[in-house]
């Protein structure tokens, strides 16, 4: 497949969970023989945090100034695509999504990464930019990060007609375990952008539990954290992290945190890329709980479910033994079931899948 994608961004993670999916996602596609093409809308914020990635052969990555000068290129690249694929937060989504339409792409598709975000934003009225004014269905195909309840409010709210989960993943080349660095050493750590939806249940699950073991040290790592943001003693913060000291970071605490944010939380279904990438570095996870969970890892065995300060000291209280074993179960998990391979299979059996019943259809008719 010859595949064509307008995205938020691939070459920088600053802020984002978008650009280290789709740059495993994209490896993977290659080695199993397909091409992508990723169009990105140009950014102060992202141009002056590249990650230092360079593209792999079979991935064409074409950061544009403004629309107007790549929609004719645009135009002739769908001429040969198998999947053409519009993104949430892609800055010219509408835009791509008309070229889209007009072409001769075999199927053409939405992907949303931030689905409760996308139905809570269209619930309230507000307008998302991204998406067609008309809805979803125009499209042959919509994807979802999120699974669950929320596969069945694209339907019946935007009218996407065929819908299916593509759920988060890793590269495990990029995220496994690592040397410690003395300068993210931790008993807890956590690692993500700052957004007020996470705040009460990292206040709770983090900074409560560092206020109660001020004898121990707690680290986090990510961007646009507020001044005013509860630090303690003994919370360390790093700046935002490049993918490649991810695995470092994770690797030097005892264990770490995941914090989903409210709305994904809610809907359920909606496991984020830190679970897959910790769990590849084989470092034990703490996680916040939500409905459909045990579907990626199972409480108590491969992940701790924690609920409050309580849940958290307890967790910190478990002796090496315990936890690596428990670190030990997600890691097998992760490399079994949640790689950037097992998703690009995926993604081909549902293209072929679209493309079937694209063909049956046809005959009926």
């Amino acid at each position: 497949m010859h595949l064509v994608i307008f995205g938020l961004t691939m070459s920088s993670s600053w802020g984002n969970g978008h650009a280290t999916l789709w740059r495993g996602l994209a490896k993977a596609l290659v080695s199993r023989g397909h091409t992508v093409c990723f169009y990105e809308k140009d950014a102060p914020y992202y141009a002056n945090t590249r990650d230092g990635w360079e593209s792999p052969a079979g991935v064409r990555l074409r950061i544009y100034s403004n629309w107007e000068e790549v929609v004719a290129e645009a135009r002739a690249e769908l001429r040969d695509a198998d999947l053409a694929l519009t993104t949430s937060y892609c800055a010219d989504g509408m835009a791509a999504a008309r070229i889209m339409f007009d072409s001769a792409a075999s199927i053409k598709a939405f992907y949303d990464l931030d689905t409760p975000i996308t139905l809570d934003a269209l619930r309230s009225g507000a307008t998302i930019p991204y998406l067609p004014v008309e809805g979803l269905g125009a499209f042959d195909l919509v994807l979802s990060y999120t699974g669950g309840k929320a596969l069945t409010a694209l339907q019946s709210e935007l009218g996407a007609h065929t819908v299916a989960p593509l759920y988060g993943w890793v590269d495990p080349e990029v995220h496994r375990p690592a040397a410690i660095r003395e300068e993210f050493r931790s008993q807890l750590s956590y690692l993500g952008t700052f957004a007020n939806d996470r705040q009460a249940a990292l206040d709770k699950l983090f900074v409560q539990a560092a206020r109660q073991r001020p004898e121990m040290r707690f680290a986090i790592g990510g961007a646009q954290y507020p001044e005013d943001f509860p630090w303690t003693q003994n919370i360390f913060f790093v700046r935002h992290l490049p993918p490649s000291l991810h695995s470092a970071f994770f690797c030097s605490s005892r264990m770490t945190l995941n914090v989903t944010r409210e709305a994904m939380a809610r809907y359920g279904f909606c496991p984020s890329g830190r679970l897959f990438e910790a769990a590849a570095c084989g470092v034990p996870i703490l996680t916040d709980v939500w409905e459909g969970l045990s579907t990626f890892f199972e409480p108590g065995v491969e992940i701790m479910a924690v609920q409050s300060t309580e849940d958290v000291l307890l967790t910190l209280s478990l002796t090496d033994r315990e936890l690596g074993e428990i670190a030990a179960a997600a890691n097998a998990r992760v490399l079994a079931c949640h790689t950037a391979m097992q998703r690009a299979i995926e993604l081909e059996e549902i293209c072929n899948a679209v493309s079937r019943n694209t063909a049956q259809c046809a005959v009926t008719a």
